[in-house]
């Protein structure tokens, strides 16, 4: 381990989480965001779906931890929602399964201190037509409105359990052309797709009355003091650093 200590924010999940900081992902982006303020623990599996997240939940999040993290982002859904196949194998998993798999992943994480939050990401959409053309090798059928089924079912849990859920499927389809300029493969996200990601995580942060606050501006910026090595401008110290941080940002 390294020093000092900062608050741990962990995001949990299949590909759109194991593939976020490629690509201008969405968790590079959020590790950017909250340099020398929390780190970005990755903890993504690539074709795993509810179910399977379920059977490693503790070794992922052990409750008996001497450090438990500030905040878990949570996604698991879109391929849960593939349809069934005819061999009874992949990664679908029934609609009233996955639901109580959701329940149960949220109870866990609840459970490891007072001071851990979690924000659920639903299933986001899916370009069935870039899907048939780049991943037509691929026996799994997967459709928008599977998807969106999925998507309402997870907003569903997190209400009756008064915790944080932001709709993907919604929001991505809010911006224009988003089947090309969201998706790379039908699935996964470009640049902007990601965007649209980090802008809904640091809104719910932002809005959410957590003691201490995780959004970014409110945090404690590491080693922030001023120093004899920072560069002079006008016969004074200026800390580049705290600076770049604090100043005009994209991000709210």
């Amino acid at each position: 381990m390294v020093g000092p200590e900062r608050p741990q924010f962990v995001l949990f999940g299949s590909s759109i989480v194991q593939f976020s900081f490629s690509n201008e992902g969405w968790g590079a982006v959020l590790a950017h965001i909250y340099a020398r303020k929390a780190d970005i623990v990755l903890r993504g599996y690539s074709g795993w779906n509810s179910r399977r997240a379920l059977q490693i939940l503790d070794q992922v999040f052990p409750k008996d931890a001497a450090k438990q993290p500030s905040l878990v982002i949570v996604y698991f859904g879109g391929n849960d929602s593939i349809l069934p196949h005819a061999t009874g194998l992949g990664p679908h998993v029934p609609l009233s399964e996955y639901i109580e798999n959701i329940r149960k992943i949220a109870i866990h994480l609840k459970s490891l201190s007072d001071k851990t939050r979690v924000i659920f990401l639903t299933a986001p959409p899916v370009c069935e037509k870039q899907i048939r053309a780049r991943l037509s090798d691929i026996d799994m059928v997967r459709t928008n409105e599977s998807c969106r089924i999925y998507s309402e079912a997870c907003l569903e849990v997190c209400r009756e359990m008064n915790l944080k859920a932001i709709d993907l499927w919604t929001a991505m389809q809010q911006a224009e052309n988003w089947e090309t300029a969201c998706l790379t493969d039908g699935i996964h996200f470009t640049a902007e797709g990601s965007k649209i990601v980090v802008k809904e995580i640091l809104r719910v942060i932002k809005e959410a009355n957590w003691e201490p606050s995780l959004h970014w501006k409110a945090m404690v910026t590491e080693f922030s003091e001023h120093s004899p090595y920072d560069p002079v401008s006008e016969g004074k110290t200026v800390n580049v650093s705290e600076h770049h941080l604090l100043g005009d940002s994209p991000w709210e």
